[in-house]
């Protein structure tokens, strides 16, 4: 339900906007609220799991999940819209922080990468089928329907937590939680998040981006200073002394900025550069996703028996051979070679996650399952918004260095620099030793 919503709601946005009569740069913030929100609360609410019970923090994640849909669904302005969004954010950070550390402790450490799998494969499936649901209910209905949606999905998926997911106690010695840190920690990754973000819209050199990366780095280097000095941090620095979690995070972050620069990047090459609709070039991404629903379970499956590392530095290679394959993609390139690099970089994709996130969730201690799973999912949306970043700067770099409208050698740079960043993610898996 979450990955559906985020993805929907990209599709819908020009309705939205058409609808208030609103402008590109307000309107945008529909997305930009939702993402800032969720990266900086993910440790937040992974922490108060740890110290009140993933369970409990969980199902009230759905509670506001589900109002905060309602609310969008009923907004009457777009800073309405905006605000209410920030509520969904509020709900989906509660539930993105918690539902690994669920799955982890209830499943023993054997049966650990396919649970962990089959997450991520309802993942992609709610990727896969947002844009084409929300592009089919917006035109049959209203946009406000993309969003009552989750109303009634959202409430038999609250019941069924509520019935079957397993009660779980807090550490006993209760530690307090660190609120100085929690708010250090979020205004430094939102103002981190929110530079990168749109630094290649505002200019990297302009005043305001420099202004929010040099906040950043104070209120980052602020946070690490007060957590090495808390009884009882919000984030545990001591997990990164681990040289799987360490690794394990650090490809993470690599692997999502070289998936995010193939969801940057290739709607430009087949709406601007081929002149297909926006219907057409959705259809075409569907690839990805497709084959990554597949052999994530498989890939988790195979990683209970193996161990991850393997599997981990061989999806990222697939990663890194697919992404060149793309880059190679030029006016006239047949669309089965298109189909190839894109169904490549799904096998590589599909096969590293899984294992890597239950190296990760593995290498934690029980008490901090919480943290981990919190790390586990900023790390995918750092990721994110530095794979858009990299995609944008260099998109933008190479438009402004060549006369005319030629959209090709631009994104070939684009996905030629990512698939540099997926070979290095695969040397930092191969290189992180064995989580056993």
């Amino acid at each position: 339900m979450s990955a559906l919503d985020g993805s929907v709601v990209n599709t819908i946005l020009p309705v939205v906007r058409e609808s208030f009569h609103s402008d590109v740069a307000a309107i945008e913030w529909v997305i930009a609220v939702y993402l800032l929100l969720v990266s900086g609360l993910l440790l937040t609410f992974g922490r108060l799991g740890d110290l009140y019970g993933h369970r409990r923090v969980y199902l009230s994640g759905f509670g506001i999940f589900i109002l905060g849909s309602a609310l969008c669904g009923l907004a009457a302005s777009a800073l309405a819209l905006v605000a209410f969004r920030g509520v969904q954010a509020l709900g989906a950070a509660m539930l993105l922080s918690n539902s690994p550390a669920i799955l982890t402790k209830s499943f023993p450490g054997t049966q650990r990468g396919r649970a962990l799998g089959l997450q991520a494969t309802m993942t992609y499936l709610g990727l896969t089928v947002g844009p084409a649901l929300g592009g089919w209910r917006a035109h049959t209905y209203t946009w406000r329907s993309v969003f009552y949606i989750n109303v009634p999905v959202g409430a038999l998926a609250f019941l069924l937590s509520l019935r079957f997911l397993p009660h779980d106690r807090p550490a006993e010695a209760r530690e307090q939680f660190d609120l100085a840190g929690a708010v250090l920690f979020m205004a430094g990754l939102v103002s981190l998040l929110l530079g990168l973000n749109q630094g290649h819209a505002w200019g990297w050199t302009s005043l305001p981006i420099l202004a929010l990366l040099a906040g950043a780095l104070v209120l980052l280097g602020a946070f690490v200073a007060l957590e090495l000095r808390t009884p009882a941090p919000m984030l545990d620095l001591s997990l990164f002394r681990g040289r799987v979690f360490s690794a394990a995070v650090g490809s993470a972050v690599l692997n999502y900025i070289a998936l995010y620069s193939i969801l940057f990047l290739l709607p430009f090459y087949l709406i601007q550069g081929r002149g297909l609709n926006s219907a057409q070039a959705g259809l075409v991404l569907t690839a990805q996703p497709l084959v990554m629903a597949i052999c994530a379970p498989i890939s988790g499956a195979l990683s209970d028996r193996i161990g991850s590392r393997l599997l981990a530095t061989f999806g990222m290679l697939f990663l890194a051979v697919g992404l060149f394959i793309l880059s190679r993609s030029g006016p006239q390139t047949a669309w089965s070679s298109i189909s190839l690099g894109l169904a490549v970089a799904g096998l590589g994709n599909g096969t590293f996650i899984s294992p890597n996130s239950s190296a990760l969730m593995g290498s934690a201690p029980r008490h901090r399952q919480g943290i981990a799973a919190g790390i586990l999912a900023t790390s995918r949306n750092v990721g994110m918004v530095l794979g858009i970043g990299l995609a944008g700067a260099i998109l933008t770099t190479v438009l402004s260095h060549q006369t005319g409208e030629n959209i090709f050698p631009a994104v070939q740079t684009g996905l030629l620099a990512a698939s540099g960043v997926a070979l290095l993610s695969s040397l930092v898996s191969a290189l992180r030793g064995s989580e056993n």
